[in-house]
């Protein structure tokens, strides 16, 4: 016999009888009154702050003070990790608090946290969810900068987003992060067009070296990225395209700036899916891994 036991999120399915008195529907449990929840769902390992944050009163309303009080549970004389954005790390202290702010003091350590990996990513625009999660996610893996630029394939549309015009753009850096324990935020542009973003470029490696320009295409690349060789003391840039990959005068305009063209196997991938594989590949080649 089958018998389906209904809760308030998930309905379970069991292929033996249910045992004598278990009723047939389990009610929802209310949530624990001690129990933290926080509205923001920060999922943080260090609290970053702008340089301005650090000597005036955080808002009781701000989601860094919901997290500290709610989720991390600290009160007067507590202590938690924190950062300043592209600064050290520290320790802050919960000095005061009332109705409407929470009073900090920080420490600061005497040595900065490492510089981010010296990888460059040019990315052809992707529709704005898979933005913020490239945006969240290189900067936790440690990229020092991401170029959105405009290409022939991509939706004009994307770059009208209002991730790009609110300022969430750097609200996922700060997120990415925090999740790793980091304080350096990658720098970002949009908008540009592919010509431009190369132009602006560090110089590619000497002729007859390994290239240090890399660029991904699933149509074109005679090689996987695994193999590709990369000078360890010299910038890496890695071009990913947009969701319809690049066309054929973009790579024409690659193979003129002396790009690699490689791929990441024959599997079809996510564009934030690849980005993460791409770049946890290069780090693994200039020994960051």
């Amino acid at each position: 016999m089958t018998v389906y036991v209904k809760t308030d999120v998930r309905l379970f399915v069991s292929e033996t009888p249910l045992p004598a008195g278990l009723p047939r529907a389990i009610p929802a449990l209310p949530w624990p009154s001690s129990a933290p929840r926080c509205p923001s769902h920060r999922h943080v390992n260090l609290i970053l702050f702008a340089p301005a944050e650090t000597t005036t009163p955080l808002p009781r309303t701000d989601l860094r003070a919901l997290h500290i009080l709610r989720v991390l549970r600290r009160r007067i004389g507590d202590t938690f990790d924190c950062g300043m954005i592209n600064g050290p790390r520290g320790k802050a202290t919960v000095t005061a608090l009332d109705a409407q702010t929470l009073t900090l003091a920080f420490a600061w350590e005497a040595s900065p946290p490492p510089a981010p990996a010296p990888i460059t990513l040019v990315l052809g625009l992707p529709r704005p969810q898979t933005a913020r999660d490239i945006l969240r996610d290189a900067t936790s893996l440690g990229v020092a900068a991401l170029h959105f630029v405009s290409t022939e394939k991509g939706d004009p549309n994307y770059a009208r987003s209002t991730l790009w015009s609110s300022g969430e753009w750097h609200r996922q850096l700060v997120i990415g992060a925090e999740q790793a324990f980091d304080t350096h935020l990658p720098v970002v542009t949009h908008g540009h067009t592919l010509v431009a973003a190369i132009a602006a470029l560090p110089a590619p490696a000497p002729a007859n070296a390994p290239s240090n320009r890399l660029v991904l295409d699933n149509y074109e690349s005679p090689a996987a990225l695994s193999v590709c060789h990369v000078l360890r003391d010299k910038p890496v840039v890695l071009a990913l395209g947009p969701e319809r990959g690049w066309s054929a005068a973009e790579r024409d305009l690659f193979r003129a700036h002396a790009f690699t063209f490689a791929h990441l196997g024959p599997r079809v991938l996510r564009t934030e899916t690849a980005v993460i594989a791409a770049v946890a590949l290069i780090r693994a080649k200039l020994r960051l891994l």
